[in-house]
């Protein structure tokens, strides 16, 4: 079974973030999707749609210093489900994307310029944790070739 959600837009507002017993901290944030269609008069029309999003512990941390209302964000997780009663006992229900990985790609000028690119570099791997290669075979040749070729086919 696969729950996984991928999504590219813009906070709505900057994360709402709680630090609940124990020390664990929770971020709370919307996200705004669009899309683009034209109406059956050929006329451009375009529907947002708002995410409830959610991070914990370190995730939620680096949401606080990080996002900010407008901020252009990737965010990868899962859709949940939640029921509650509320103060007069009646049942609420939210749908929330539990997001376990997010990247601003908001433009950072100085550090982009620099670098040549137009997302930040955050990988979680530091250059000495990625194992060097010292023979390469013909199949890594070839897989080397269709990443670098199709690089260029991601999504946003």
């Amino acid at each position: 079974m696969i729950n996984k959600v991928i999504l590219i837009g813009n906070l709505g507002r900057d994360p709402e973030v709680r630090h609940l017993e124990g020390g664990v901290s929770v971020a709370k944030f919307s996200v705004a999707t669009n899309e683009s269609y034209q109406d059956k008069n050929q006329q451009w029309q375009t529907v947002t749609e708002w995410h409830d999003v959610v991070v914990w512990r370190g995730l939620a941390e680096r949401a606080e210093r990080q996002l900010h209302k407008g901020s252009l964000v990737y965010i990868e997780g899962k859709l949940t489900h939640r029921k509650w009663q509320d103060k007069d006992g009646k049942d609420r229900y939210n749908t929330e994307v539990v997001a376990n990985t997010f990247r601003s790609l908001d433009r950072k000028e100085s550090t982009q310029q620099s670098r040549g690119t137009e997302f930040p570099a955050e990988s979680p791997y530091s250059s000495s944790t990625v194992p060097e290669t010292t023979t390469a075979t013909s199949t890594d040749t070839v897989t080397a070739q269709t990443k670098a070729e199709t690089a260029d086919d991601l999504p946003f």
